[in-house]
């Protein structure tokens, strides 16, 4: 490559010696030394490639390989043309809910909002310590003898709880200037509702902070909610469900090992770049290692600081991974053969029609959950499969 370089328009930011690069649009980003940050400034001023070079080793002393520099920004998606070539590259994702726009969101990142939300879950917790009775036990998700009531119950409650987890992700991450994605995705073997607001990586850490406990503080507020109402009007099964529902939500986001919430706060205020895909190359590579296919590993490749995190992060993941489907082969999967096994045998021989209208909505909304399981899966690692299919 001799030419010039036509880069994308990119936002940057100074973090802990290092300049993070990127487009919010489509979520891409890198993190530059001072001296690859001065080289992409050349490049945007419109230096040919091999003046740039030239100009690079005068000012710094650097010999850096502009070419493979170059292709590195390519591959990351921030190169729009090379010697006047378009370079081809997908068009970014559509937002969800695209007609909410930054200004008309702009107060969810204001601080009053956040002292009223807190002040909202502090009234729950006092309630709550004052009288321990308001805890519902799990027995009142069986609220009623029809299994098929219960399971839409908790299902329709839950999904709702779900939505206003990740519209709190939504608005505040919208408000920012980020266009952010609700999607589909798997989680181990959970189904999992996620947004995508990984454009957040150039707004400031306060902000970055608030788009990550977004949901967080939305679920703690709405179980603080439930246990008021509970006070002012009285024990109710919808309190409860929702209030076990979200102390199961916050349950799960401890599990810092599927990349919740809180991995991203946690990979943010240890300064790790892509904490989980570092690791999991790391694990690969212990693998191969021990098939005696080893090299230097990719964790080396890291500071000393973010190698400790990295080394304590990857206890975590393999101990929460194993136990985590550990807890599948030992409770989940019984449990759901259990119920189809039921819903089967009910069917072959009812004993009456709401018995087997009970049976049919129990295994629609298990085979609804797997079919939907199945089909993000497909869409996250489908694509390895295919390559290998091709021997590409």
């Amino acid at each position: 490559m001799t030419g010039r370089v036509v880069l994308h328009e990119l936002g940057v930011r100074l973090d802990r010696g290092e300049w993070i690069v990127g487009r919010v649009a489509t979520g891409d980003f890198v993190a530059l030394p001072e001296v690859g940050m001065r080289a992409l400034r050349l490049l945007q001023d419109g230096l040919p490639i091999g003046e740039t070079q030239t100009r690079l080793r005068q000012e710094t002393g650097c010999k850096l390989d502009i070419d493979s520099f170059v292709r590195q920004l390519t591959d990351s998606g921030l190169v729009a043309a090379i010697d006047g070539e378009p370079v081809p590259a997908p068009d970014p994702p559509r937002p969800t809910f695209p007609w909410l726009r930054p200004g008309s969101v702009r107060w969810t990142l204001n601080p009053v909002l956040h002292i009223c939300v807190a002040a909202l879950i502090a009234v729950g917790v006092i309630l709550l310590v004052r009288q321990p009775a308001l805890l519902p036990s799990w027995r009142a998700i069986l609220w009623s003898p029809s299994g098929a009531a219960v399971l839409f119950t908790r299902i329709a409650i839950g999904w709702l709880m779900l939505f206003v987890h990740e519209l709190a992700h939504l608005v505040t991450a919208r408000a920012a200037g980020v266009p952010g994605r609700v999607t589909f995705g798997t989680r181990l073997q959970f189904l999992a509702v996620q947004t995508d607001v990984s454009g957040v990586w150039l707004a400031p850490r306060r902000v970055r902070l608030t788009v990550y406990l977004s949901g967080i503080a939305v679920d703690i507020a709405l179980c603080a909610a439930c246990v008021i109402l509970g006070v002012l009007t009285g024990p109710h099964p919808a309190y409860s469900i929702a209030l076990l529902t979200g102390m199961a939500m916050l349950a799960t986001q401890a599990c810092v090992f599927m990349r919740t919430d809180l991995y991203f706060v946690l990979q943010d205020l240890t300064g790790c770049r892509n904490m989980y895909g570092d690791v999991v190359a790391y694990v690969r590579h212990g693998l191969r290692r021990l098939l005696g296919r080893g090299r230097p590993g990719p964790i080396t490749q890291v500071s000393r600081r973010e190698r400790r995190w990295l080394v304590v992060y990857g206890v975590v993941l393999v101990g929460g991974t194993i136990a985590c489907l550990g807890v599948f082969a030992a409770i989940t999967l019984p449990v759901t053969v259990t119920l189809v096994v039921r819903a089967t045998q009910t069917l072959i021989s009812p004993r009456g029609p709401s018995e087997a209208l009970d049976a049919v909505v129990v295994l629609t909304l298990l085979a609804t959950t797997q079919l939907l399981w199945l089909r993000a899966w497909w869409r996250r690692h489908g694509r390895r499969f295919r390559r290998r299919g091709t021997g590409v």
